[in-house]
């Protein structure tokens, strides 16, 4: 993709920002570039109706520059062992002295990009800071929706689809954090005590923001194509069912949370998904079929407590009935995989065969 500064609007096109461009372009997914450029379009119309104007106030190729580069962080190019905001601020620094750019200029660069999640302080910083993290907040979370016009907004998406950003960003975000811990403590301070004050499960969340943007981003699992997921726990037993007559390991994976654990006929649980997965797999290859009847159903705030009448018929027709127990809890995003399931709960003892699922 051949673009530049000036494709965007830069008032003044520079060289470094046209490299920038095509840095950021050569480095970011679709869905992040798309979200850059979408910011930078969207500074414009915040700042003005902040009463703020370019050259004026704020110096423009500064924000440019802010809003193309801030989001390396995510990428391969900047993926280190920070929170992805410093990760990305680091490399983009570098970029731009390496391309020649002045060291005070790009150390503002620099902290636009550190604290653009930080609403509330990057203004404190400069004027670039600031007038950044409001045009990339509209993008995000819709905060100043209303200052761009409908035109503006229509053609952005034209140019730079959305690619259900919302949740796109927070899937990568995570599995950097799950693949390298230290790039984020597990909570920030004002969220913790805002948490505090609130009963479990209560406190707003990442994705409650991104419903309420007004931008209509979708949960992954709802896009067309994408494998269901059950929005509602009834849907669990239909979904189970399915993939395990289909032979679909990482499919019936998929319907369990990442700590979940699982009933054994001996011995402990199995705990995580390394351990479900070949409990998973050795009940597949055994051949065995399942037929489940609900037996019962209590849904309360965030969990389920389900159970069902099993029947497991092998091969040689030989049964066995059980009386199973599962708990789902409903995830931020709207699925209820589950936390626990246990096909062991009860026996009926005259047909008893451990040896099927052992």
């Amino acid at each position: 993709m051949s673009l530049s500064s000036r494709d965007l609007g830069l008032s003044q096109p520079t060289t470094v920002a046209d490299d920038a461009m095509s840095y950021a372009v050569e480095h970011l997914s679709d869905y992040v570039m798309g979200h850059s450029a979408r910011s930078f379009l969207f500074v414009r119309p915040t700042a003005a109706a902040q009463g703020l104007e370019p050259r004026r106030d704020y110096d423009e190729e500064l924000v440019f520059l802010i809003c193309l580069l801030r989001d390396l962080g995510v990428s391969e190019v900047g993926n280190g062992r920070q929170r992805f905001e410093v990760d990305g601020a680091d490399v983009a620094r570098a970029f731009l002295l390496e391309a020649g750019f002045e060291q005070e200029r790009a150390d503002k660069v620099w902290a636009g990009i550190a604290l653009h999640t930080s609403d509330g302080i990057a203004p404190r910083f400069s004027p670039e800071a600031g007038v950044a993290q409001v045009g990339i907040a509209t993008d995000i979370a819709g905060i100043a929706r209303d200052a761009p016009s409908a035109d503006l907004i229509a053609d952005a998406l034209d140019a730079w689809p959305r690619h259900d950003l919302g949740y796109a960003f927070a899937e990568d975000i995570a599995a950097q954090i799950a693949a390298t811990p230290e790039k984020a403590s597990p909570i920030s301070f004002p969220g913790h005590v805002t948490a505090l004050g609130m009963p479990p499960g209560q406190a707003p969340t990442w994705y409650e923001m991104v419903a309420n943007s007004g931008w209509g981003d979708r949960p992954l699992h709802r896009r067309p194509g994408a494998p269901a997921a059950a929005e509602t726990p009834d849907q669990l037993t239909k979904l189970f069912l399915e993939r395990f007559r289909a032979r679909d390991l990482d499919g019936l994976l998929a319907l369990y949370e990442p700590g979940a654990a699982a009933g054994r006929p001996t011995g402990g649980p199995a705990a995580g998904h390394e351990a479900i997965r070949a409990d998973l797999s050795a009940l597949i290859d055994s051949e065995v079929t399942i037929e489940l009847t609900a037996r019962s159903a209590a849904h309360g705030s965030g969990l389920a407590l389900l159970s069902h009448t099993a029947a497991f018929t092998a091969p040689d027709g030989t049964a066995t009935v059980r009386d199973t127990t599962e708990v789902a809890r409903r995830q931020a995003d709207g699925r209820w995989p589950y936390a626990i399931g246990d096909p062991f709960f009860s026996r009926r003892p005259s047909q008893s065969q451990d040896h099927l699922l052992s």
